[in-house]
């Protein structure tokens, strides 16, 4: 039996709880980032005793893990927040993440919605959810935003958090907030300055994931290079550290700024036992201008040059790139600029975002605002641009033998993966097979599915 002891958080004080019997239910909206925090929740309370809800059971305790990068966003995490309330009557509903570290008044003003908790917060939310859950439902929405931190700079500490999305893949946050304040983005007022915590720590949870039997790690945070801040380490000693470790036979790197993604790292991840060749960088427009705009802090020639020097030292690898179509100031000139320069650079796929107004962002004094038809029809010739990229950057590896790390699927007979290079296959197989990394001969393209069904060797 599981006691919690609360330090006196506020004046409703309570000394022990019970969490024995109860049981929660979790939804995450937004980035592999909140998924490895909500996944780090879930292991709190399962520690603490919570079960996990099933399909028809009726929670005790709610977390709603949101996103706030664009109006879309929110209005997604309103639907996810209303679902819960209906679905789980007398719950208490916890909502965390950036959705309501930026509008906590909001948030905590719809129905059902007992608990708001902020950046800073996230780390104690089981001490929150002891002191609250035995309170009336009345009793919980009078306080329920009382312990939020609305100020970026209140926002200091780091909560690691390791998720496994299936049973071959983890994502390990090693970094979180951001220093860079581009013009479009509220995600350093969402999740405060730059921080991470230690090479060690991040070892110690590889080392975890080694003992539960993953086999792949996805490195994750909101500005991963810039790694080391809070503790004087680099992100070129964090891989070394992490590819030392024995038992985890892949690790990929999630989206890294291309100013930041050095020669060193490079040259490292190209020699390197178990980095494969994948990487995200994030582009957001291909003009010179727009660039200057959104006060990102590299160009178009860096960016050329960086996509350069990836295939000179890994020829073989998959570059998914982020671009935002319809920002302020993206006229139909500077948009024909961009979209020729994405078509020229030698990129694997391009995931497409629409520009959204985000209120206190410094974008919204640049005069020049597109309109939504003409963001649609930017995003779907942008779209099309990386559908025929991945297909021919795809198509280019029919015939080879690759690696695949095998996972499980819904479909008996067949399951899907990943090869080294990030190419999805299917292959014709059992479910003995998942969480295996074997060899197959990869085939022909599947146009509906984006992927090359291939065969075991």
């Amino acid at each position: 039996m599981f006691y919690f002891a609360l330090s006196s958080l506020s004046r409703n004080f309570v000394p022990m709880f019970d969490f024995k019997g109860k049981k929660a239910a979790y939804f995450t909206l937004g980035c592999k980032l909140n998924f490895a925090e909500t996944s780090s929740v879930g292991k709190q309370l399962k520690e603490a005793g919570v079960e996990t809800a099933g399909k028809d059971d009726v929670a005790d305790i709610c977390i709603v893990n949101t996103c706030s990068v664009t109006e879309v966003a929110d209005a997604k995490c309103r639907q996810a927040i209303s679902k819960m309330v209906r679905r789980h009557p007398g719950a208490l509903v916890v909502v965390t993440g950036c959705y309501a570290q930026l509008k906590p008044e909001q948030v905590s003003s719809l129905e059902g919605v007992d608990l708001v908790l902020g950046s800073e917060q996230k780390g104690q939310i089981l001490q929150y959810i002891a002191e609250r859950l035995p309170m009336m439902p009345e009793e919980r929405a009078l306080i329920a935003h009382e312990h939020h931190t609305s100020k970026t700079a209140d926002i200091r500490s780091f909560i690691p958090s390791c998720s496994c999305g299936d049973r071959t893949r983890y994502f390990l946050k090693v970094q979180d907030g951001c220093d860079y304040y581009c013009t479009y983005c509220t995600i350093p007022f969402a999740r405060g300055r730059s921080r991470n915590g230690s090479i060690l720590s991040m070892v110690e949870q590889a080392q975890e994931v080694v003992r539960l039997g993953g086999k792949e790690i996805v490195i994750t945070g909101v500005n991963i290079g810039d790694f080391g801040k809070s503790t004087g380490e680099s992100f070129l000693d964090l891989i070394k550290a992490l590819d030392a470790v024995e038992g985890i036979e892949r690790y990929r790197i999630s989206s890294i700024e291309p100013n930041l993604l050095t020669d060193e790292v490079l040259r490292y991840c190209a020699r390197s036992r178990a980095f494969m060749p994948h990487f995200h960088i994030p582009l957001q427009s291909g003009s010179d201008e727009v660039l200057r705009l959104m006060r990102r802090r590299y160009d178009t020639r860096l960016f050329y040059n960086k996509v350069s020097r990836v295939r000179e030292l890994m020829p073989d690898a998959f570059i998914g790139v982020d671009v935002i179509v319809g920002t302020r100031g993206e006229t139909d000139e500077l948009f024909r600029e961009a979209l020729g320069f994405m078509e020229k650079i030698d990129v694997s796929q391009y995931h497409v975002f629409s520009y959204s107004e985000r209120p206190g962002t410094k974008a919204l004094q640049i005069p020049y605002v597109v309109s939504a038809q003409q963001k649609h029809e930017r995003s779907q010739l942008v779209l099309a641009l990386s559908q025929h990229k991945l297909r021919g950057f795809c198509e280019r590896f029919t015939g080879q033998v690759r690696p695949v790390l095998l996972e499980h699927s819904r479909t008996k007979g067949v399951m899907h993966g990943f090869t080294d290079n990030y190419i999805k296959v299917e292959v014709h197989t059992t479910a003995e097979m998942d969480n295996r990394i074997v060899n197959v001969r990869l085939g022909t393209w599947d146009e509906t599915e984006e992927l090359l069904r291939a065969e075991l060797i």
